[in-house]
């Protein structure tokens, strides 16, 4: 992707996923960006100076969240215009991944770390629109056939 400025949709549920996400500082730091979590006490203190768009929670397995958010996400991708999205999960992904995808926008799923052997539904969800997928163990190169493994963000 040339572009003179990207702008990238940092997309993750509060605590470990967005820990996740801010690790990447390096890589987003010094582009166009915005992020989509919970409005919870931990994603406003990490996410103090940052432009946060509130999505809807708890979303596991909850049709009410999906509903919610995928209409976010469709507003609020029409609006930013995001090139890139990027995330480790959790559910929240899943709607801004999809109407991403609609609207031409990169994706880029980092699986979690814990995952060592076995998928997450998240991940599942949303490997077959992936641009990018990425694990951080070499076992689950079984699991995902096409992912690339960057070792550990830790």
């Amino acid at each position: 992707m040339r572009k003179e400025t990207m702008k990238i949709c940092l997309v993750g549920s509060s605590g470990g996923h967005l820990t996740h996400l801010y690790m990447l500082k390096s890589f987003w730091q010094d582009k166009e960006r915005f992020w989509v979590t919970f409005n919870k006490d931990d994603a406003k203190s990490l996410l103090k100076d940052e432009k946060i768009i509130s999505c809807y929670y708890p979303t596991n397995r909850s049709l009410k969240a999906l509903v919610i958010n995928t209409r976010l996400a469709w507003k609020t991708i029409r609006k930013e215009k995001p090139d890139i999205i990027i995330s480790s999960g959790a559910a929240v992904a899943v709607p801004f991944f999809y109407i991403g995808k609609l609207f031409g926008a990169r994706l880029i799923y980092i699986e979690v770390y814990d995952r060592i052997d076995k998928s997450t539904m998240t991940g599942k969800m949303v490997y077959p629109i992936t641009d990018k997928f990425i694990v951080q163990w070499e076992e689950m190169k079984k699991i995902y056939k096409k992912a690339i493994n960057l070792g550990s963000i830790f």
